[in-house]
């Protein structure tokens, strides 16, 4: 008989992931117990909590996950499809309780946009151009991710960046992406496509408020760097 994991039904009850979060609550509890929650059963002679290590072990830390594809996650022993449905609808669910709590959020500086971009972006494994659509107040009325992919002039085209703008009716977007190296420094053709949306947006009527580009908690603003002007 080959050596087995030790199952969560036979941890002491106060040790069980589901019982010390009903006791407790889910901020008591670490990653791999929340993974573990969510996976809800392992595999044969492994424990839930095991798996969840494995995975954790896998991916990297939970950051990581971010941007996880359902592939990634079913590479794990004990992790099949609709085990990794569920994690990727968990992470869903609080991308999208982080943006509500940005609803009418008031855009009044170079800093404001970056603290409101850094987290979406900043641990994006592939490059991710988004855009902020505001009002004449420069208050969200939304974003929109354009492109995913290294920014490009001639693939993000000015109509697939004003598209949803003009839809929306907005005064002002802010766009913003990230550089997956942690380094924010603009590049040539970070500046040539700023240029072509500082044109576009003037044509529309639609002002470019800023360009940002997001590294590793940190930014580079074009506007402070004096590539859009006005």
């Amino acid at each position: 008989m080959g050596n087995r994991g030790t199952l969560i039904a036979e941890l002491p009850i106060e040790e069980r992931p589901r019982e010390r979060l009903l006791a407790r609550g889910a901020r008591s509890l670490s990653t791999t117990e929340l993974l573990a929650v969510l996976l809800g059963t392992g595999r044969r002679g492994e424990s839930a909590l095991e798996v969840a290590g494995r995975l954790l072990g896998q991916i990297g830390e939970i950051r990581e996950f971010v941007d996880v594809e359902v592939e990634e996650l079913r590479q794990v022993p004990g992790v099949g499809m609709a085990k990794a449905v569920t994690i990727l609808a968990a992470l869903e669910l609080g991308r999208r309780l982080q943006d509500s709590r940005t609803d009418l959020h008031k855009i009044t500086s170079p800093r404001d946009a970056a603290n409101y971009f850094m987290d979406k972006l900043r641990f994006l494994r592939k490059e991710h151009l988004m855009t902020l659509h505001l009002d004449t107040k420069h208050q969200v009325l939304g974003e929109e991710i354009v492109s995913i992919g290294s920014l490009n002039s001639s693939i993000v085209h000015p109509r697939e960046i004003f598209k949803t703008a003009l839809k929306r009716s907005a005064a002002a977007i802010i766009c913003a992406h990230n550089h997956p190296s942690g380094d924010p420094s603009p590049s040539n053709e970070d500046l040539e496509v700023t240029k072509r949306l500082v044109s576009a947006g003037q044509l529309l009527g639609i002002e470019l408020l800023d360009h940002l580009i997001i590294g590793d908690n940190n930014y580079v603003s074009l506007r402070e760097e004096g590539i859009i002007r006005g």
